[in-house]
């Protein structure tokens, strides 16, 4: 009965003393990654530092020097500008007659948007250009008047782009403004003489008159 007594006991202590190591292990272990001896805390920073590093090298990459291309044909502007990067592009007439570039080689840049220099790679360049035979305007004329409740002024400008600016649903009668009496098909080679309603009056519905003549021609 004392044999079976001591042996409980010596069980008892035997149990309590592996415990008491494994609690110290348990303690001695703590933060650091068992798997490789290195303190957990260190390797998220590590990671941090690393992904950190990584945004600033992607943001580099994706900003590039756009070419300054004016005075290029608008085909060649375009294919340089993809070269350097940039694949969003766009281009209008810059003597804001509407005209669309369906043949860019027939077509020079007189103005881009952005400036030359560094861009961000997924910025639009839009290029202001005019027929080679053309001389480019002094300012660009790409502006397109915005009709709202009032008559813009259209004086000057392209019937194509005042038929733009109005409501499609407002009626609009084109003349000649020469005793010749020709009809206007192309919208984009006739810029308007007179209107009415004037500009600056409320449209309100009220359908709308335009004469015109070619360019090159006086009213």
């Amino acid at each position: 009965m004392r044999t079976r007594t001591r042996t409980h006991i010596r069980t008892r202590a035997v149990a309590a003393a592996l415990a008491a190591a494994t609690f110290l292990a348990l303690t001695a272990c703590e933060g650091t990654d068992t798997s490789s001896g290195t303190n957990t805390s260190d390797t998220k920073q590590s990671s941090k530092a690393r992904t950190d590093s990584d945004s600033d090298e992607a943001a580099k990459a994706d900003t590039a020097v756009l070419p300054d291309l004016r005075g290029k044909v608008l085909q060649t502007a375009q294919d340089e500008a993809q070269a350097a990067g940039f694949r969003y592009l766009t281009s209008h007439d810059a003597l804001g007659r509407g005209r669309v570039q369906a043949l860019d080689r027939n077509w020079k840049v007189c103005s881009q948007a952005p400036v030359a220099g560094g861009q961000p790679t997924d910025t639009k360049v839009d290029f202001g250009a005019v027929k080679l035979r053309e001389t480019c305007p002094a300012e660009d004329a790409d502006a397109v008047p915005e009709a709202g409740a009032t008559m813009p002024d259209f004086k000057g400008k392209s019937v194509k782009v005042a038929r733009e600016a109005l409501d499609s649903g407002t009626a609009i009668t084109v003349t000649d403004a020469s005793p010749d009496d020709r009809m206007v098909l192309v919208e984009s080679n006739w810029q308007v003489c007179t209107q009415d309603p004037a500009a600056g009056s409320d449209l309100d519905g009220l359908p709308v008159t335009i004469t015109a003549v070619k360019f090159g021609e006086t009213c």
